[in-house]
């Protein structure tokens, strides 16, 4: 399902590199209008994937001191540990803050991957068979299913965000798009299988357990690596926090230079390059969500409905980008057969975990989440009605701005041209304000 929408997506990804990721992508399919709709719902994704972030950090944070006898402190100073250390390596340098996500995540798989190696191999290899044949698996449960499987792979449409500042972008971001998900969808089948397999015989349904891979370390008799994966989870969702950070703070700074958000948001740091501005703010309301929800809540309930709420606003944007994708490449006099099929592809599967979050019907609060959604969707769109009727003429210029940055960032990411900077993105059109960062 996600790879349809891929091959949509990189049909931009292919020929223009700015940031904002889509929501100037759905702008220039489907109008300022829509795009603003995009960007909206992304930046509520992207916040609740670093909820997600934040409160998985502070489970295992929790694991991880409980692993060396040490009583952990209330999840709160976990969060503000993480939301620090985010905000102060997104505020230095992007690509600090990519090669140290990268290094990090690489570390924690390896960690996991040597554990799954243990538990299928450690007794001599056998085949589960009644997973094969999806024993007990019926279409009553697999739609919402799907809506949890999104949970756990969206992002990988998270680096069209850099596309303004990547080197070589039209062809390392879509590289970088397709492969991600190519490679974290396959290890997401093998640790469910491995997960499945290892916890078969133990008292506790894998729903219900909080840490499965400390849990099967525990029963393969390899309790050492609780420490290891721990720290190998906690260092994960570090990452996922500084990445949706990264992502959602570059989606609100074009934004913010359309003056769809106010203008000191999509300032750029003077020596950085960084979207500093927009990066404060949004690590602060990260980091207020769940803290605020501590009160009447755990880390490990805030995690499950974050990750589900974000699935909500990942769902529409993927079907307005399916949407855009062939409508744009009518625009350019590209569009093909088989554009149409791709889309029409995406639109269908996408179908799937929307019926499923509605039908059957989710137990509580989970039934309500589409319906907050849609509420947070209504007040953008009061919003939006706002600004344009206080500015006459915001849509029109969004789309003369964008289609400005579009031609001026074709030429300069052909091969051989410099890098993009975040600054220089989307500042070239009537709304653009020069953020004086550097190349």
């Amino acid at each position: 399902m996600l790879l349809f929408v891929v091959f949509s997506l990189n049909q931009f990804a292919r020929r223009s590199a700015s940031a904002g990721s889509m929501y100037t992508y759905t702008s220039r399919g489907l109008g300022a209008a829509t795009g603003v709709f995009s960007g909206w719902t992304l930046i509520w994704s992207y916040l609740f994937i670093g909820v997600a972030g934040l409160t998985g950090f502070a489970v295992f944070a929790a694991q991880f001191l409980a692993a060396l006898g040490v009583h952990a402190p209330p999840p709160v100073i976990f969060f503000a540990i993480s939301a620090l250390a985010c905000w102060y390596i997104a505020y230095k340098d992007i690509r600090l803050s990519s090669i140290l996500t990268l290094v990090l995540e690489c570390l924690s798989v390896l960690c996991i991957l040597s554990l799954a190696a243990i538990v299928l191999f450690k007794h001599g290899f056998s085949v589960d068979t009644d997973q094969i044949k999806l024993k007990g698996v019926g279409f009553h449960g697999l739609s919402l299913a799907v809506v949890a499987c999104i949970f756990s792979l969206v992002g990988f449409e998270s680096a069209t965000a850099l596309g303004g500042e990547a080197k070589n972008p039209l062809r390392n971001v879509p590289r970088a798009v397709i492969w991600s998900l190519i490679l974290i969808g396959l290890f997401m089948v093998i640790m469910g299988y491995v997960e499945v397999f290892g916890t078969r015989h133990y008292g506790t349904p894998l729903s219900s357990i909080a840490a499965p891979l400390n849990v099967i370390s525990k029963i393969y008799g390899v309790s050492y690596f609780k420490i290891p994966l721990s720290l190998g989870a906690m260092v994960s969702f570090f990452s996922l926090s500084l990445s949706c950070l990264n992502a959602g703070s570059r989606i609100i700074y074009p934004m913010a230079q359309h003056l769809v958000f106010p203008r000191r948001l999509g300032r750029a740091h003077a020596t950085n390059g960084t979207p500093h501005v927009a990066i404060t703010v949004y690590v602060a309301i990260m980091f207020l969500v769940p803290t605020v929800l501590e009160i009447n809540t755990n880390p490990l309930t805030t995690f499950g409905d974050a990750g589900t709420l974000a699935a909500f606003g990942f769902l529409l944007a993927y079907f307005l980008i399916s949407i855009a994708a062939p409508v744009y490449l009518a625009k350019r006099h590209e569009l093909r057969p088989r554009h149409i099929v791709v889309a029409v592809l995406a639109f269908l599967c996408l179908l799937v975990p929307t019926v499923g979050s509605f039908y059957p019907l989710p137990p509580y609060p989970v039934d309500i989440f589409p319906y907050i959604f849609l509420g947070y969707v209504l007040v953008g769109g009061i919003w939006l009605f706002a600004v344009s009727r206080r500015r006459r003429g915001l849509l029109a210029e969004i789309e003369t701005d964008l289609e400005n940055t579009l031609h001026a960032h074709e030429q300069r990411a052909l091969p051989g041209s410099t890098a993009v900077d975040v600054a220089s993105a989307g500042a070239i059109g009537p709304l653009g304000e020069a953020a004086g960062a550097a190349e």
